[in-house]
Parts: C-alpha cells; structure tokens; sequence
C-alpha cells in the first residue's frame, strides 16, 4: 500500500492514471445497466415512430388545411403562452443564479420557446400591417435570444465536462460536443447498442 509521500513523488502523468483506475473502480456506466437500455430502446423506437408518422401527417395537412382560418380563444391562447415563456425564463434564470445543472435544461426549453413564438408571430401576420413589426421582433429580439440561450446551453455542458475532464486528471485534447457520452466522458468497453 502507498503512502501520500509515495503518491506525491509520483509524476503527474502516473497520478492522473492512478486517479483515472481508481474513478473507473468506483464508477458504474448507467448506460450499461439493463433497465436503462431497455428503456432507452424503447424510447428510441418511439421517437422513430413519431418521426415516421408525421411524415405523411404533415403532407395530408398540407393539402387538407384551410388558407384562412377564425380561431376563438385568440387572446387566450397567446397570453397563455407569453406567461408560459415567461416562467420559463424567470425559472431559468433562478437556475443560472443558483449556479444549478438544470439551467440547461430551461435554456434549451427557453430558446425553443423563443423560435416558436417567432415563427408563429410572423406566420400569423404576414400579408398584414403587423408582418414588419413581428419580423423585426423575430429578427432582432426572439431569434438571437434564443441563439444566445442554446449556445450558454453548449457551453455550460462544455465547462461540466472540462472539470470532470481535469477531475478525471486528464491531459489530452477534450473531446468536442457531438463526442461527449451521456453520463460518462470516458468511451468505456462494454457492449454497444
């Protein structure tokens, strides 16, 4: 058995091997487990499916849709949503503020909101007096808030995977975003799905 001396006199590429073995002991890959991949099958075949289905759903609207159409609740529906985008926000913010791993989550949930709000505002006036107030808002306020939102998003996950990366006493390049695993950093061999 080592010593914290022995330790300490080892080179630091020895050290981070040994901190890497000792991390891989202790940690279990959730991706592993039995329940999770079935699961995650079967969320992956459900997410195929609704891709399939709204394939054809998206065609038979297009042809059956009217051009017009008198929708109730107007004002109901948009007050709704703008509150809904406003909690949104506000709960992101709170997230951000307590410095909470969820704040991911609200900034993806808060940029989608945006692009939808902007897609539905310049759709629903266009050809009327209202079409260059909503594209200037779409343009100048929605869209590059909600840029800004996914790109904090990217970039909080980045700075998470740098400090296992260096927790983890690693020296090599960091991987890039499309690489980085779920739950883990490390490619570990075990079975593929």
């Amino acid at each position: 058995m080592s010593t914290l001396d022995d330790l300490r006199r080892l080179p630091p590429e020895e050290r981070a091997e040994l901190l890497r073995e000792l991390i891989r002991l202790a940690d279990d890959d959730p991706l592993a487990m039995p329940g999770f991949r079935l699961r995650r099958r079967f969320a992956l075949a459900l997410l195929v499916a609704c891709c399939v289905w709204l394939v054809p759903w998206t065609v038979m609207l297009a042809y059956t849709l009217p051009a017009h159409y008198e929708a109730g609740q107007w004002r109901l529906a948009w007050i709704g949503f703008d509150i809904a985008l406003t909690l949104a926000i506000g709960a992101t913010a709170l997230a951000g503020f307590r410095r909470l791993q969820v704040v991911v989550f609200g900034q993806i949930v808060c940029g989608t909101l945006l692009i939808c709000d902007a897609w539905f505002d310049t759709m629903l006036s266009w050809g009327t007096r209202d079409f260059p107030l909503s594209l200037a808002t779409a343009l100048l306020g929605e869209l590059p808030l909600a840029g800004l939102l996914f790109f904090a998003a990217r970039r909080v996950v980045m700075e998470t995977v740098h400090s296992m990366w260096k927790r983890e006493g690693r020296i090599g390049p960091e991987p890039r975003f499309r690489q980085i695993r779920i739950f883990t950093i490390e490619n570990r061999r075990s079975r593929r799905d």
